[in-house]
């Protein structure tokens, strides 16, 4: 599917007024936005402007409605319990420390985590600053280099009595390897651990059921798959968990005032100062979006662009892509290599001569690259997949890696 004007925001390039730019980097963040997303950013700051809960004048109560829709969209989108165990935060990684240092306290005794060899630094950083201070050991699970992948019996092996916490990036930004999340879930629910989820490239893309998979804390950014602005990201956090998941910051929230301590209810128990209201506004409608179009009619268009892209680089000869070999667990991101070029090289010719925009090196998850056997040489060229894309996109961009590994090969007879 090609953008829609009428619903997309198409910068000048893209409408031909420009040299083409083919715009591959959607797990970085998703661009193309829905039309919808800028005019709702636009509408709260020209008609509202006001903070939520700092004030019972109207347009402040219509801030505060704004930004529960956002958070109830949300919600029905990965079938939550409840709208206010969505908390904002700036992004998923902000999230994620928050999931994790929250799990780890170290006045508790001693801790120990579980997280995996395909994980992003949004995992590994946080979990590596808590090992390094003391506060937790830390067991980093393999995968099978070829595809990936996870093994759940891996994960259960290495649960501990004083492991406080697993967690797993759902899908990966390098190999687009979606892991068996339900199967890892139900283990840790068996053995009372929380199980903490990093849903930066799946949310939006592939479907998502909280209740059903076990998750007990989802982090994701309002900004890749669900198509909102930079700057907006959220965790779930199932009804309970909050028990055990103490804050990182304090501050003001609207509520309770006359108190010392952070309201321990939800959501504000995670949320002090005001929100990026401006910001929520987009993302509420890229939900919307979402929402509307189904993540299972988005997850089947991303299936199409990926049997594209396998069928075009199936005889490509000089071309290797990682991760699964097919359509199954996997999204839309390929990592590539071509034999006589490095990625930041690879990735200049795709610009310089295509117009194709893809992103190089170890896109902040080393150890998946070692993994994969990529890490030394510079990691991978990245290319991925959004929902206005079409198939003729992608089949123009395999039609530029074959002519760009063509050229190397006919470069060294």
């Amino acid at each position: 599917m090609h953008p829609n004007p009428d619903t997309v925001d198409v910068p000048a390039a893209a409408a031909g007024f420009e040299p083409r730019r083919l715009y591959l980097d959607n797990a970085a963040t998703s661009f193309p936005k829905p039309r919808g997303v800028t005019e709702a950013m636009v509408r709260y700051a020209t008609d509202l402007g006001a903070s939520a809960g700092r004030g019972a004048y109207r347009e402040a109560v219509a801030a505060g409605a704004l930004i529960h829709e956002c958070r109830r969209r949300i919600n029905r989108l990965l079938n939550g319990e409840r709208a206010e165990h969505v908390v904002f935060t700036l992004n998923c990684s902000d999230a994620l420390n928050l999931a994790i240092k929250g799990l780890v306290d170290p006045g508790r005794g001693p801790a120990h985590a579980v997280c995996t060899h395909i994980d992003h630094n949004s995992i590994l950083r946080p979990l590596h600053a808590l090992e390094s201070r003391g506060h937790c050991a830390v067991t980093r699970v393999p995968v099978d280099p070829a595809t990936g992948l996870v093994d759940p019996d891996d994960v259960r092996r290495a649960i501990r009595p004083d492991t406080k916490l697993v967690a797993l990036t759902h899908a990966s930004n390098v190999t687009g390897t979606v892991q068996p999340v339900r199967a890892i879930g139900q283990l840790c629910r068996e053995r009372a651990v929380p199980f903490v989820v990093d849903a930066a490239q799946s949310v939006g893309h592939v479907p998502i059921d909280v209740r059903a998979d076990c998750v007990d804390l989802l982090a994701a950014p309002g900004h890749k798959g669900l198509l909102g602005p930079l700057g907006t990201g959220f965790l779930y956090v199932r009804p309970g968990v909050e028990k055990m998941l103490r804050p990182l910051r304090e501050g003001g929230t609207g509520s309770v005032s006359e108190q010392a301590v952070q309201p321990e209810f939800m959501p504000d128990k995670y949320e002090p100062g005001s929100h990026n209201a401006v910001g929520l506004a987009g993302l509420s409608e890229g939900v919307k979006y979402v929402l509307d179009r189904t993540v299972e009619a988005l997850h089947a268009h991303d299936q199409d662009l990926i049997r594209t892209f396998i069928d075009g680089c199936s005889d490509i000869d000089g071309l290797t892509y990682f991760g699964p070999q097919g359509v199954r667990n996997r999204i839309g991101v390929f990592s590539v290599r071509v034999d006589g070029y490095d990625p930041q090289e690879l990735s200049a010719v795709l610009e310089s001569s295509y117009g194709i925009l893809t992103r190089s090196g170890l896109h902040c998850a080393p150890l998946a690259h070692a993994a994969i056997g990529t890490a030394d040489g510079g990691g991978t060229t990245r290319l991925s997949f959004g929902p206005f894309l079409s198939k003729q996109d992608v089949k123009f961009a395999t039609d530029a890696l074959a002519e760009v590994a063509a050229a190397a090969v006919g470069s060294t007879r």
